[in-house]
C-alpha cells in the first residue's frame, strides 16, 4: 500500500511537472534590428512595429496556443559581420532556439543562408533578398514572402503600361534603369532586359555609385535621354537625392516610378516640395485605418508598452511592414503548431509553418488587416506565395494608391528563375527536393 502511495505520489508530480513546463513554454523570436547607422529611421520603425505585433499577441491570446512568445533584439547597424554576429548569438536561445530570422537585409541574408541551411533555421526575405528563392526546392529554409525585386520589377513595366494605356504602347518608348550601385541595385537588371526584349521598349541603365548623394551627372544623363519613365532602384539617402536631383533638371516626378525601399516617408519628407507626384512600389499599405493597427495603438501603446516613443510612426510605411513581418512570424507558428503540437517549435518546425501558409483575404481580415497585403499562400514549389505589387504616390502629405495589386509576370520570371536556381543548387552541390512528395 505503501508502495502504491509512493508510485502515486511520484507520478502526480511527474504529471504536475509536464503541465507546469507545458504552461511556461516559451516560443524564441530573434529580432536582429539596426536601429543606429545610415538607415536607423526606417529599421526602427519596421522592427518597432514587429515587436509591437509580438506584444500585442500576448497581451490578447497569451501567446499562439497557450505558448507565449519571447524575443531578444540584437544591433546591426545593417553591416554584414555584425549580423552575422547577430546571427550566432540568437540561434540556440529559447527553449527550441530561434524561430526564423528576418533580417531586412540582402547582404546579412547572403552572408547568413549557409548556416542557416546547416542550422535548419528559415530566413524571412519579407520583400528583399534572393527571387529564385521563390523555388524551395532548392531553398528549403529561405521565404521572400509577398513578394520579391524581380516580380516588382515586372509590376513596374506592366504599371508603366497601364499609365501609357496599354501594354502595346510601351513598344518604342525609352524607360532608363536609374540603379543603386551595388549587388542590391542590379538585380533586376535580367528581368528588365527581359521585358524590354519581350514588349519593345529601349532600357537604359544608369548606375549611381553608392551611397547615392552625388547624382547629377546622371541626371544630366537622363535629361539628354528624354525618357518617357525612370525607374528609380535606390536605397537610403539616393532616394531623396534622387528626387531633388529630378526637379533640378525639370524631370517630372509623376514619371519616376521607384523600389519599395523608396516609398516611404523617410524618402519622400526630406526631399520636400520636390517629392510631389512622385511613385512607388508597396507590398504594404500604410496608414491607421486597419483595425489592427487602432488595436494595438489602444491595446499596446495604451497600456504603456509600446516599443516606439514615437506615436506617430504608427501606421506609417515602414512600421506596417513590420507589422506584417510580425504577422508573418506569428501565422508560421500557429500553422506550425497544427502539425507539431502547442508546445515550443524549433526553426525546422517553424519552416514547416512557413512552406505551408494560407493567409487567404478572409484570414487577414480576420487578423484586421484585409487589404493591407496581397493573400499569400505558400507552398514547397513556392516561398513567395503572391508576387503582387502595388504603386502608390506622394500627394506632398500622404501616399496614395494609384493601382490595383499588379500580379507578376510569371511567363518571364519562371524560365529565370528556374535557371538561376539550378544553377545555384549545381554551384552549391545541392540535390533539390521533390515537392510532389512533400506536404
Amino acid at each position: 500500500m505503501k508502495h502504491f502511495a509512493l508510485k502515486s505520489l511520484t507520478f502526480a508530480v511527474a504529471g504536475l511537472m509536464a503541465a507546469g513546463t507545458a504552461l511556461a513554454a516559451e516560443q524564441f523570436i530573434p529580432i536582429p534590428s539596426y536601429r543606429v547607422g545610415p538607415y536607423a529611421s526606417g529599421g526602427a520603425k519596421y522592427y518597432g512595429g514587429m515587436i509591437d505585433y509580438i506584444n500585442y499577441v500576448n497581451m490578447k491570446e497569451g501567446g499562439v496556443g497557450g505558448v507565449k512568445l519571447t524575443y531578444e533584439e540584437c544591433e546591426t547597424e545593417y553591416k554584414n559581420d555584425r549580423g552575422v554576429e547577430c546571427y550566432e548569438r540568437l540561434k540556440k536561445k529559447g527553449e527550441a532556439g530561434a524561430s526564423a530570422f528576418n533580417f531586412m537585409s540582402t547582404g546579412i541574408t547572403y552572408a547568413t543562408m549557409d548556416r542557416a541551411a546547416a542550422d535548419k533555421i528559415p530566413l524571412m526575405t519579407i520583400g528583399f533578398g534572393r527571387a529564385d528563392a521563390k523555388d524551395g526546392s532548392v531553398f528549403p529554409y529561405v521565404f521572400p514572402l509577398v513578394t520579391s525585386y524581380w516580380s516588382q520589377a515586372t509590376a513596374k513595366i506592366q504599371f508603366i503600361g497601364q499609365r501609357l494605356g496599354g501594354m502595346d504602347k510601351l513598344k518604342g518608348k525609352k524607360i532608363v534603369n536609374l540603379y543603386h550601385g551595388s549587388a542590391y541595385g542590379k538585380e533586376t537588371l535580367p528581368v528588365l532586359d527581359a521585358m524590354a526584349k519581350k514588349h519593345g521598349f529601349e532600357l537604359v541603365n544608369i548606375e549611381v555609385p553608392a551611397p547615392g548623394t552625388e547624382q547629377q551627372s546622371q541626371w544630366l544623363e537622363v535629361r539628354r535621354q528624354k525618357p518617357d519613365f525612370v525607374i528609380l532602384r535606390s536605397w537610403g539617402v539616393m532616394t531623396p537625392a534622387a528626387i531633388k536631383a529630378a526637379a533640378k533638371v525639370g524631370y517630372p516626378r509623376d514619371k519616376i516610378v521607384a523600389v519599395w525601399w523608396g516609398g516611404s516617408e523617410e524618402d519622400v519628407v526630406p526631399a520636400g516640395e520636390a517629392a510631389k507626384g512622385y511613385i512607388a512600389g508597396a507590398f504594404a499599405a500604410d496608414g491607421k485605418n486597419f483595425p489592427l493597427i487602432q488595436e494595438i495603438e489602444k491595446t499596446v501603446y495604451g497600456a504603456g508598452k509600446g516599443n516606439l516613443s514615437d506615436k506617430t510612426a504608427i501606421g506609417t510605411v515602414n512600421y506596417n511592414r513590420g507589422i506584417v513581418g510580425g504577422i508573418m512570424m506569428v501565422e508560421a507558428i500557429r500553422v506550425a503548431q497544427g502539425k507539431f503540437g502547442k508546445k515550443a517549435l524549433n526553426g525546422d518546425e517553424v519552416r514547416w509553418g512557413l512552406e505551408n501558409l494560407n493567409l487567404s483575404q478572409d484570414r487577414l481580415k480576420t487578423l484586421g488587416v484585409a487589404n493591407m497585403i496581397p493573400a499569400v499562400k505558400t507552398s514547397c514549389a513556392n516561398h513567395e506565395g503572391s508576387g503582387y505589387t502595388r504603386f502608390m504616390q506622394w500627394d506632398g502629405k500622404a501616399w496614395k494608391p494609384v493601382s490595383n495589386w499588379i500580379a507578376p509576370d510569371n511567363a518571364v520570371l519562371d524560365p529565370l528563375i528556374k535557371a538561376s536556381a539550378t544553377k545555384y543548387a549545381q554551384e552549391k552541390n545541392i540535390k533539390p527536393r521533390d515537392c510532389s512528395k512533400e506536404q
